[in-house]
C-alpha cells in the first residue's frame, strides 16, 4: 500500500515510506537486539530454550508413553488437571497408549467381564427339603383302594401342601467361573475407553488437596463437573487429606490402582486417575499383549532351544 502511494508523494516522504518498510522487513525477519547482526541474533535465538512467562517449557506434554507405540498408531492426549486449585484445570498433556485407551468399544466384552464380576463370587444359600427331609409322613394317609380316592403314600409328597419340594435349590450353590485373561485385559481397556471417548475421564497430577474438609472435594467436583459420582484411582500412598475429605462423602470413592475394576468404572460416573497410575496400567495392561507370544522361533530345530 505503501508502494502505491510513494509515487504521489513527495522526495521526502517517498524516502521515509521506503525507510519504514525497511524498518518493517528487518523486524520481521530476525527479532535480534539492537546492535547485532542478524546471523548473532538468530544463532543465539536457536541456542536459547523455548520457555513461556514465568520460566515454564512451552512443551505442554507433561506425560509421554513409556511404551513404544506402533508405528500404525498414535498416543491419545488428554488435559492434565490439578485438585489444588479449583481453576488448575489445564496444566498441560499427558500423551496415552493407544493399546489401552483408544481400543475399539465392545459393549459385548463390557457386559460379559461385569456379569463375570457380579458371578464368581456368588454363593447361593437357597435350599429346599425333599419329601424325605421333611418332618412326619410316614405312615399311608389311607388304604390303596376302595376309598374312592387318589392313591396316596405319604402326606409330605410333593403334590400334597406342606409336603417336600421336587427339584428345588439345594444350596450352598456356587455359581464360580472363570474368563479368560485377554477378555478380563481387553475389558479393562474398553472400559477405559469408553470413559475418556465420553470425557469422563480425567487425568491429575496428584491428589493434594489444600484442605481436608468434604466441602472442598463437593465443590471441586461440582465445578469440574464430574457428574453424580466419582472414582479417584491411584497408585501410590493416597494423601491423608484426600482420603479424610472422601470417607465421608458417598459420591466420591478412593481407591487403589490395584483394585481398579469394569464394574466401579460402570458404576460410577467420572474416573480420576493420577499420571503414576496411568503408567502402572499401561505397563500391566500392555504387558498381556505379549506374554502370550512363543519364546523362540518354531522353525528352530529341537536341538538350537534356548
Amino acid at each position: 500500500m505503501l508502494r502505491l502511494a510513494a509515487p504521489w508523494l513527495g522526495r521526502g516522504a517517498a524516502g521515509a515510506a521506503s525507510r519504514v518498510l525497511s524498518t518493517l522487513s528487518n523486524q520481521q525477519s530476525v527479532p535480534g537486539v539492537a546492535g547485532i547482526p542478524a546471523d548473532e541474533a538468530e544463532t543465539e535465538a536457536a541456542s536459547l530454550p523455548a520457555t513461556r512467562c514465568g520460566g515454564v517449557s512451552s512443551d505442554p506434554i507433561l506425560r509421554k508413553c513409556n511404551t513404544a507405540v506402533p508405528k500404525h498408531l498414535e498416543p491419545v492426549q488428554a488435559w492434565v488437571e490439578s485438585l489444588k486449585h479449583y481453576d488448575a484445570r489445564f496444566e498441560g498433556l499427558a500423551d496415552l497408549h493407544p493399546d489401552v485407551f483408544a481400543v475399539m468399544p465392545r459393549i459385548d466384552i463390557l457386559h460379559t467381564v461385569a456379569i463375570w464380576q457380579k458371578n464368581f463370587k456368588r454363593i447361593s444359600l437357597a435350599k429346599t427339603k425333599t419329601r424325605a427331609e421333611v418332618h412326619g409322613g410316614g405312615r399311608k394317609p389311607w388304604r390303596q383302594k376302595g376309598s374312592g380316592r387318589a392313591r396316596q403314600g405319604s402326606i409330605r409328597s410333593p403334590l400334597w401342601r406342606g409336603g417336600g419340594v421336587a427339584h428345588g435349590p439345594r444350596g450352598p450353590t456356587s455359581y464360580y467361573y472363570m474368563l479368560p485373561m485377554r477378555v478380563r485385559v481387553l475389558g479393562l481397556k474398553v472400559a477405559l475407553t469408553t470413559k475418556l471417548m465420553q470425557d469422563n475421564l480425567c487425568i491429575v497430577d496428584s491428589l493434594e488437596i489444600p484442605t481436608s474438609d468434604p466441602q472442598y472435594l463437593t465443590d471441586l467436583a461440582r465445578y469440574r463437573r464430574w457428574g453424580q459420582s466419582t472414582l479417584i484411582v491411584d497408585i501410590n500412598e493416597i494423601p491423608e487429606d484426600i482420603k479424610s475429605a472422601a470417607s465421608n462423602l458417598k459420591t466420591i470413592t478412593v481407591i487403589p490402582a490395584i483394585g481398579l475394576n469394569v464394574h466401579s468404572m460402570l458404576k460410577y460416573e467420572t474416573l480420576v486417575l493420577t499420571l503414576d497410575t496411568v503408567s502402572f496400567l499401561e505397563e500391566k495392561l500392555l504387558w498381556h499383549d505379549v506374554r502370550y507370544r512363543q519364546l523362540y522361533p518354531y522353525r528352530m530345530p529341537y536341538s538350537d532351544f534356548p
